[in-house]
């Protein structure tokens, strides 16, 4: 089963896919389909992505692992291990 969708897209979005398009000989909406159908991952806003790399953790993973660490701080917290 298929749907119609009706867009409106800035140009920015647009002409880059008409030159596809073009370029490959297909049609304009083949490739906005193929664009549309690429799962990406959803961007979560991270308070503390900030600061990755502002200062020196002396070796620790903390770019990486920091939503990590601080549940495991809160975990202990909540557990009343911290005090």
């Amino acid at each position: 089963m298929t749907h119609s969708l009706l867009l409106e897209v800035p140009e920015s979005i647009y002409q880059p896919i008409v030159e596809e398009a073009e370029a490959e000989g297909r049609k304009i909406e083949e490739i906005a389909l193929e664009r549309l159908a690429v799962k990406k991952p959803k961007q979560i806003d991270d308070p503390f992505e900030k600061f990755i790399g502002s200062f020196d953790s002396k070796g620790m993973d903390w770019a990486r692992r920091h939503d990590e660490y601080l549940g495991e701080n809160l975990m202990r917290e909540l557990r009343g291990e911290n005090e």
